[in-house]
Parts: structure tokens; sequence; C-alpha cells
């Protein structure tokens, strides 16, 4: 009996290892599945990506190359259309001001100072964090309850021109212009942003370490078109047509060609980001303490959470990687450049306010650029995305 059980237990155990060499093999031999981690992320770069007179931001040569950028807020509203300064922009970030509704935007200028910019509306929470990280000085026209309370606190070197009106900042006649509402007239002229900032005292040379770039491709490698979608609601939609000549997507706003109010120039980057982040609005009945946040609510009246002055769900929240309201700081990003699309993440360190806002391809690296504008545009999950390449 003990040879035979021997025997058996010998047998078991050839066969154990039978099965384990033939699972491990046929493992080996199968194509192993890409995933995209969207958390453990780490920069590849510590120091400043570009050097001498190049842009940090766009890659491009310029004299400001080492000046700080000033970010605006500035609106989508059909009536303010169209705005002055997005096509010297070397940056611009888009994403809805209420949660599947109206979107609202934030040029950043470094390279060029537009002779005006234009319009400009108030500020949102989370265009400051977006701001911070790349060490802009911010312009605001007023702004939200929860983006005040957040700059009485000195986050960010700001100008504001709700304090400023008139010293700084300007209104365009919009009462002889039919189509302009007051809201919609408050602009701010290059010489008057540069007194600005002399006379408040803010550091001129910027400390932001910048986004790696590379060499666009050359004419005979690029598709001859392609056309993208970004669905926001109409009619803040948008959309580009790739135009191969000049490597560049021409946006169009609610089926119009967009145009430089200053320069009547088409505005074409020459990088279009998409990524996707949830919005919800700010809402009195959420528990943001429990969840381990900041409470939007602390600083707020009573009469402002409830009744006829309630502002409980009017102001949105996107989870874009803010250090006060949000959970989440990392999500799926799409890459347009050179006429096609590939695919990546993005995170915003939300622990750290001056975070920037990295994009990183599947194998985990930083996205290269083109040299050139990039425009950021954030959608929300629901919100279509479509690419139609063209060969």
């Amino acid at each position: 009996m003990e040879n035979k059980s021997k025997i058996i237990i010998a047998i078991v155990i050839i066969a154990l290892v039978a099965g384990g060499a033939f699972l491990f093999f046929q493992n080996k031999n199968q194509p192993a599945k890409k995933q995209i981690d969207l958390g453990a992320k780490k920069p590849a770069h510590t120091g400043p990506m570009n050097t001498s007179n190049v842009s940090p931001i766009s890659g491009l040569t310029c004299e400001n190359w080492n000046k700080r950028p000033v970010a605006v807020m500035q609106p989508s509203d059909v009536f303010a259309r169209p705005a002055a300064g997005f096509s010297e922009a070397d940056l611009v970030v888009e994403m809805p001001a209420y949660t599947s509704s109206v979107t609202r935007l934030m040029g950043v200028y470094l390279c060029n100072l537009p002779k005006e910019i234009g319009a400009i509306r108030s500020a949102r929470h989370d265009y400051i964090a977006l701001a911070k990280g790349l060490d802009s000085v911010f312009i605001h026209w007023g702004g939200s309850h929860f983006a005040l309370d957040l700059l009485k606190n000195n986050i960010i070197d700001d100008i504001d021109c709700l304090v400023y009106s008139g010293k700084y900042c300007d209104r365009w006649d919009w009462k002889n212009d039919p189509k302009m509402r007051k809201e919609d007239s408050g602009h701010v002229k290059k010489e008057k942003v540069l007194q600005a900032l002399t006379d408040l005292g803010f550091r001129t040379e910027t400390n932001f370490a910048g986004y790696p770039h590379k060499e666009e491709a050359p004419k005979e490698e690029r598709p001859s078109g392609g056309h993208l979608r970004v669905a926001f609601a109409n009619p803040y939609d948008v959309e580009y047509d790739y135009d191969k000549e000049t490597n560049t997507w021409l946006r169009v706003w609610d089926e119009a060609p967009d145009t430089d109010r200053n320069n009547k120039q088409r505005v074409a980057p020459k990088n279009v980001v998409v990524l996707m982040a949830e919005s919800e609005q700010i809402s009195a009945s959420t528990d943001y303490v429990g969840k381990g946040l900041q409470d939007p609510w602390k600083n707020v009246e009573e009469i402002k959470k409830t009744g006829v002055e309630s502002i409980s769900d009017r102001y949105n929240n996107v989870q874009i990687g803010d250090p006060w309201y949000d959970s989440k700081d990392s999500g799926e990003a799409f890459f347009y450049m050179n006429g096609k699309e590939t695919k990546g993440t993005w995170k915003k360190d939300k622990s750290k306010l001056d975070s920037k806002l990295f994009f990183y391809d599947e194998s985990g690296q930083e996205v290269e650029f083109v040299p050139g504008q990039i425009w950021v545009e954030i959608l929300e999950p629901g919100q279509a995305l479509k690419w139609v390449p063209t060969s």
C-alpha cells in the first residue's frame, strides 16, 4: 500500500508540473493586453524642457520665452463671438462652466500678448488650479463665490477686472453693437496688462518647466485631411478640420469658422487635446467633508444655500485635479497632431495646487507636441467625441 501511495503522489506531482508548464507557455505566447494606468504616472522630466528662446508651452521661438504667461478667463457665449486674442495664445483650455451646458475658456498668453484680449468673464475655481500649474498671472472679471473665496487667500497672482475696471480693464462700446451684451464687453489691452504686472509687483520670469516638443511630420507623411467633432451642447459644440498644408486644425464653432476679433485670422491650433473628466454641480446637499474634501460652503451665508438666493447647483465642479473639491485627478486623453489621433491619459496631482497638467501616451511617457498652439478640450463622459480620419 505504501508503494502504491507513493506512485499516486508522484503521478499527481508530474501532472501539476506539466499543467503549470502548459499554462506558462500558453500565456507566454499570448499578446499582453495593453492597460493604461490612470494614476501611477510620474513626470519624465524634472528640469526645464525648453531652454534658450523657446516658449515652454508652445515650443515656439519668441522674445518673451522666459516671461510668465497670463491666463485670461474668456466666454463662449454666442454674443461674445468672435473672441479677441485666441489666434495668438500659446494654449487654450475649454470646458463646461455648467454641467452639460455652457462652456468657458481660458486663453494662456506667453509668446505674444495680443493688442486686446476679450471678452473677459468671471473666474471659476477649476481654472485657477490649471492657471497655477502653468505659473500664470490669472486675469478675470469677478467670479463665482467659490472662486472668489479661494482667491481671497492669495493662492495665485491675479488681476480682478471688477476691481480694476477703468484702470487696467475697459469695456467695448457695447451700446452701439446690437449683438453684444454689457457682460461681453470687458477686455484688456496689451499695454494695460504690462502696466498691471509692474504696478502690482508680480514676478515676471516664469518657473514653469514646460511641455516637451518634437519636429512636425514632413508634408509627405501627413494625411490629406480629417475631421474631429467635440460635442459640447449646442451652440458651444466645436469641430476641427485638419489642414495638411499648414499642419493645423481649423477650428469651427457652432458650424461657423472661428476667427480672431483682432486680426480676422482663422483660429487653427497645431495640437488638439481632448480630456475626459467628470463634472457635477456644487450642491449644498453633498457631504464634501465626509469625502475628505474641502467644504465649499464653509464661508457661504445660509441664505445663499437655500431659498431664492441659493447658489446651490448653480456652478459646477470639473474633476480636473484641483486640491479643494476633487476626488479624481486623472483620466483618458486623446491627442490630435500631424493629422492623426493617439490615445493616452492626463494627470494633475490634486495634492499640489501648482502641479502642472501632465499628458501621457499609452507607454506612460510624456506626450511630445508639435511646436505651436495647444488647444485643450475637456469633455464630460457621455458627451460625444468623433474622429473621422482621411488617408
